[in-house]
């Protein structure tokens, strides 16, 4: 296969030909007949021609100078992008009191995070329970148990029983996930706090309950996306649900509970519609506790709005109260902990001197890092009489207007920068620049599994380390990628030209779903007026964005995005779309295929070898992604797939050839029933 260099501009001689004759009507709608032989055709051919030659010497200049180019037009390495994820954090079992921890712990493991916001860890430990509605076989060994209660108590109805039933087992997250509304009978998520072992749970109330604590909820919606397009959407409303606290019980037996007041702007769930943590105000110690459990101090215990039995008596001896998530609309949730923080893989550095300045226009310092953060780059200029002052990190010096403390961040290669006088200021000769802060880090080796991190070094707000934590991943790190090659920008920039960061046709949504960092997307198809809800087909003002992830290899399962890929993308495409257009980013969904393949193996061949040879062919020819398909993009959205029975009259043959190898040569497919429409068709293997 030959090596072909990637174009800088990937327009062909047919294609300027064609540009500049759709743009007569609009500039000399006089020329009526711009047609082969014309002597005005004559000269745009001569002008495509010598634009073309242009372009293909521009696509083979050497690497040097198309990084010069790159920056010339404005184009920078993409950086490497950090994978992101949640961890839950344990005390010591004896703990008795807070413990605060800042930003920036750094979280061991296979490679380093560091965690992204602050987190009290309260001495409590979590079980996360729902009331199951009992299986149907339970229920009629139950039956006769139930018609004597309906009867002792009067009930008008049989009364329906539940089993309390613990859900991520060892901090580990169901991908399926719990649905609050199908899989419960009380619509409810139950956290049970418990205190340490020989801690009184009263001691622990008062311990958290003095009105500045605030609780951690990590929470991850359902992972697994629905196989059929009616619900799958990212965009949508937040799911209707409710954070409560049970406290003492009533007088008269009833459970009181405390809406839970959640931090402004400390929601990194987004309203519970995708991985993050829920920050939320304990309540005081007099609104903290938990009804009674056994039957024996209360005959309805459990009963109705009460929270769920703890049968195992050590267990509820430990209780100190639980934190009900209510859902008052559709919410399946895959994991939920607390003592939680977001983590990601980078590391941050303070305080770093870059170098002197020598005083000279355009001057550019390279700092000790790369792959840096732009979002948490602070840069420093010890400026005469003032000491170390803050400039303004920002795009393009070209844009500014006389010596303004500004500089340019090539967050991948790690530069900064700094203007000319006229456009940005120089720095002072012989003065200091230092990095305030900066975070680097990335790549794909961050995409770790569950269960990967070991431990963490954390710090209280008075610098002083807090030790003793035991650390929980419940999901894999995820959104780590790595550092965009030269090859893969100059593929990127001919669309970077055209779409200009906006998503408006098809192939602005389709150029911009694939670059998105760190999504590992492998093909998108754009839907325009397509709803998923409604299946319509001709809705205005709506695009749907299909996104599917790589695969290795090409065996069953069909790759199939799931929540947190649909939630990414969606999040980068949002903010450059129109503000009348309606976009929806969703999965895929497959049809099932029965194909039955009778084949003649020559002698001195294989069986075996040979059938998985056909079977590997055949699959490679309807596989989804890249390089399956007809052309390698994968099996074309919309293309039939035809039956072709034995004996039809539309019977299709298919030879797939295999090589020379030493114990396959050729085999002849006689009977398959869903191939392609063509007559023939020849799959090399």
């Amino acid at each position: 296969m030959p090596l072909i260099p990637p174009a800088l501009d990937d327009r062909s001689y047919d294609d300027l030909v064609q540009e500049m004759l759709a743009n007569i009507p609009a500039h000399t709608p006089e020329w009526t007949n711009p047609q082969p032989g014309d002597p005005g055709r004559t000269l745009i051919e001569l002008f495509a021609w010598l634009a073309d030659t242009i372009l293909y010497r521009a696509n083979l200049i050497p690497e040097r100078q198309r990084i010069a180019f790159l920056k010339l037009i404005g184009q920078t390495l993409q950086p490497a992008s950090a994978a992101q994820g949640i961890i839950a954090l344990s005390p010591a079992p004896t703990a008795k009191s807070p413990r605060g921890i800042v930003a920036g712990g750094t979280v061991s493991g296979p490679l380093s995070f560091e965690t992204l916001g602050e987190v009290d860890v309260l001495p409590l430990t979590a079980q996360v329970y729902v009331k199951a509605p009992l299986p149907s076989d339970t229920t009629n060994e139950t039956r006769t148990l139930l018609e004597g209660l309906k009867k002792l108590y009067s009930l008008p109805t049989l009364p329906s029983g539940y089993r309390t039933t613990p859900v991520f087992a060892n901090n580990v997250a169901n991908a399926d996930g719990i649905d609050l509304l199908q899989d419960t009978i009380d619509h409810c998520l139950w956290i049970a706090l418990f205190a340490g072992k020989g801690v009184a749970p009263a001691d622990i109330a008062n311990a958290i309950g003095d009105g500045r604590q605030i609780l951690n909820v990590g929470f991850v919606p359902s992972l697994t996306v629905p196989q059929s397009l009616l619900s799958v959407g990212t965009g949508l409303p937040a799911p209707a649900a409710t954070w409560q606290m049970s406290g003492p019980a009533a007088p008269n037996g009833q459970p009181v509970y405390t809406t839970l007041k959640l931090l402004a702007d400390e929601d990194s769930s987004n309203g519970l519609t995708q991985p993050g943590i829920v920050r939320l105000m304990v309540p005081q110690a007099s609104s903290i506790g938990a009804s009674a459990n056994s039957v024996t101090a209360d005959q309805k215990a459990g009963v109705g709005p009460k929270p769920p039995r703890i049968d195992d008596p050590d267990l509820a001896a430990r209780l100190v109260t639980w934190v009900r998530l209510n859902a008052q609309s559709a919410l399946s949730v895959s994991w939920a902990g607390i003592n939680a923080v977001a983590v990601d893989q980078r590391t941050t550095f303070n305080s770093i001197v870059v170098g002197v300045s020598d005083g000279t226009p355009g001057q550019q310092f390279s700092l000790t890092q790369t792959q840096i953060d732009p979002s948490t780059f602070q840069l420093d200029v010890d400026m005469p009489g003032l000491g170390y002052v803050l400039w303004q990190q920002i795009d393009d010096l070209a844009v500014l207007q006389g010596p303004v403390w500004a500089y340019v961040l090539d967050p991948e290669a790690g530069t900064v920068t700094f203007g000319n006088q006229l456009q940005g200021a120089i720095v002072p000769a012989g003065r200091r620049v230092r990095v305030r802060q900066m975070r680097a880090g990335g790549g794909s080796a961050g995409n770790l599994p569950a269960g990967s991190f070991t431990g963490i070094s954390a710090y209280d707000p008075t610098g002083l380390p807090v030790g003793n934590l035991t650390v929980v991943q419940p999901i894999a790190t995820a959104g780590g990628g790595d550092a965009e090659t030269l090859d893969q920008a100059q593929q990127r920039i001919p669309a970077q030209l055209r779409h200009q960061g906006r998503a408006v046709t098809a192939g602005d949504y389709a150029s911009l779903a694939e670059s998105v960092p760190g999504a590992n997307v492998a093909r998108v198809e754009v839907l325009p007026l397509f709803k998923p809800q409604t299946l319509a087909t001709n809705v205005p003002g709506v695009v749907s964005v299909m996104v599917i992830p790589s695969q290795d290899g090409m065996q069953a399962p069909c790759p199939r995005a799931d929540r947190l890929l649909l939630e990414t993308v969606f999040h980068s495409l949002d903010p450059l779309r129109p503000a009348t257009a309606e976009m929806y980013v969703i999965g895929s969904d497959y049809v099932g295929l029965g194909i039955t393949v009778g084949i003649e193996v020559a002698a001195g061949y294989g069986l075996l070898q040979v059938g998985q040879a056909v079977e590997n062919a055949i699959r490679a020819y309807l596989w989804p992604i890249p390089p399956g398909g007809l052309d390698n993009g994968g099996w074309t959205l919309g293309r039939g797939v035809h039956g072709g029975g034995v004996g039809g009259d539309d019977q299709k043959l298919v030879v797939i050839h295999v090589g020379r190898e030493p114990q396959v040569e050729e085999v002849v497919v006689r009977t398959l029933e869903e191939v392609t429409g063509d007559r023939y068709q020849m799959a090399r293997i």
